[in-house]
């Protein structure tokens, strides 16, 4: 899967994980922040069942989803603990 199929995974993994969440961030931050987390989910998922990542069927496999958008969660999640501190 190219840099491309990782920018619009990771931008639907940034929307899903944000409707999860509920976060009041913006939203190219959270596009930002979802991107990151689907690369982070990508790598994390190609280190556990040892796919390629960089293959175009990666794009359309379900684990490569489900680990994005895990992914996501878990990045936006951790921002939000840490601006939540920041704050208080």
């Amino acid at each position: 899967m190219g840099w491309f199929a990782f920018l619009i995974l990771g931008i639907i993994a940034a929307v899903v994980a944000k409707l999860i969440l509920r976060q009041k961030v913006g939203w190219f931050l959270t596009i930002v922040l979802g991107v990151i987390g689907a690369l982070l989910g990508g790598w994390i998922s190609s280190l556990i069942f040892g796919t390629n990542i960089y293959d175009i069927n990666g794009f359309w496999s379900i684990t490569s989803w489900l680990f994005a958008i895990g992914g996501a969660v878990v990045v936006l999640l951790v921002f939000g603990l840490i601006r939540g501190r920041r704050k208080a």
